[in-house]
Formats: structure tokens, sequence, C-alpha cells
């Protein structure tokens, strides 16, 4: 998603940014294989651009995604507020911390190949849930190394830290943990909308809330805030959540 946003801002002016996207997962992706990506240009008007971007491997389309993109202009501004009660992250543990400690080649690699430094509140559902089971939660998160100054990185990098644990408070809200044996797990479709810049490479906070989950599907809302307060970003995820049924 975060290449194919990256895609279309390099068919754009670079004074005329992304406000949106709405994409959809259609096949699972091979990382072991090229993407060759597709970009049609839909429309250009006098402040408003649109584009499809299509995202192949073996000749077949695996994802697809409309993205809108805007001049900036003067208008009228508000904005949610940040939540209250949540530790800064500094004192939350990270998540390669608590993987390095969990003996399992999986938690090894996802602890030594993120991009990401995540740190959840209340806790991770890596390998268990704790405290009450409610379908919301909030996650610190910024790149662990250095982006160019680039802001369209920055953008894309956002989109793509915007998946990670987007669908969790479907899981929290029923004691599901990465680690449950038969746990089939995908997103669906993904929409995001910036409001504001931020850099990727410093803390934001990502709140995280599932309005609703059935049918094998679980909604997941989420807003962005940067660490001073301000929304950055909205996203909105369907994925699918399966779990074996009791024996």
């Amino acid at each position: 998603m975060a290449q194919a946003a990256l895609a279309a801002m390099h068919t754009i002016p670079k004074e005329r940014v992304i406000h949106s996207l709405h994409g959809y997962f259609l096949r699972p992706g091979d990382i072991a294989d090229d993407i060759t990506f597709a970009v049609d240009r839909i429309h250009d008007g006098r402040s408003f651009s649109t584009r499809r971007v299509q995202a192949y491997q073996k000749g077949q389309p695996i994802f697809s995604m409309i993205s809108s993109f805007q001049d900036e202009d003067e208008g009228l501004e508000h904005e949610a507020s940040m939540p209250e009660g949540i530790p800064d992250p500094e004192s939350l543990p990270s998540a390669q911390e608590v993987l390095s400690a969990i003996n399992h080649p999986i938690a090894d690699v996802w602890a030594k190949t993120r991009a990401f430094d995540l740190r959840h509140f209340p806790s991770s559902l890596y390998v268990s849930v704790d405290g009450d089971r409610v379908p919301h939660q909030a996650v610190w998160l910024k790149s662990i190394g250095a982006i160019p100054d680039d802001p369209n990185l920055h953008r894309a990098a956002l989109a793509y830290a915007s998946d990670f644990s987007i669908l969790e408070p479907v899981m929290r809200a029923h004691g599901i943990s990465w680690a449950t044996p038969g746990l089939k797990f995908a997103s669906l479709d993904h929409a995001m909308w910036w409001h504001r810049f931020a850099r990727a490479d410093e803390w934001f906070l990502y709140v995280q809330e599932s309005p609703s989950a059935r049918s094998g599907r679980g909604l997941a809302l989420g807003k962005i805030f940067s660490r001073d307060g301000h929304l950055i970003a909205s996203v909105a995820q369907e994925g699918m959540v399966r779990v074996p049924s009791p024996s």
C-alpha cells in the first residue's frame, strides 16, 4: 500500500499532496517476488488530482488503490483531541524487548526485522491478552531509522505503519493473541486520510478501536496523533479474523 502510494506520488507535482487513499488487498503477496505498479492518471483538476494504482505479481493484481491529492488551501479547521492518560513511549516496553523474550523463531524474526518501534498500551498481544477485554487500545510508533526529509516518504511511511496493529482491537475484545492456535488473519481493505504533516521518524500515537465484528470480519478505526497532540491522520480497515471453534 505504501509503495502504491509512492508510485502515485511520482506522477503528481510536489506541491499537490496526498490526502486520502482507499485500497483493497486482492491476493496474498510474495515477499520474494518483485511488484509491478501501474498508475492511471484518472483526473487532474485545478485543485485536486486522482490516481488509480494496481500492484501486480506474476501478472495478477494483488492490490488496487485509488488516491486523491490536493493543493494546500485555506479553510475551516478543527481536530479531535488526543486522549489523556496514556503513558509516554519511553515508559513502555518496545516490541523488540517483548518479542526478544519469547523463545520462538517467528518472534525472533519480528523482533529483528521490523522497521518501526511499537509500544502498546495497555499491553501487547503477541502471546497473551492482559487486562480487560475491550475493543480499543493505543500504540506509540516511530521508525527505527531516520527517514530522509522528503515529505512524501514520511506520508508513505505513515501509511505503511498504519497497517501494523489496526485490527488488534478486534482481537483484544475477544482475548485473542497472535499466538492463538489456528488464527487466520488478513487485511481486506484500508482507507486513510492525511490531515496534517508529521515525520514518521518521530513518535506518534495510534489510537484504535473496533466498533463491530461478525461473519469472520472485523472493522477497526484509528486516529494518529503527533506527540504534541495534533491529529495527523485517520484510518479505517476491515480484515478477515477467523478463530477455530472450540472443540
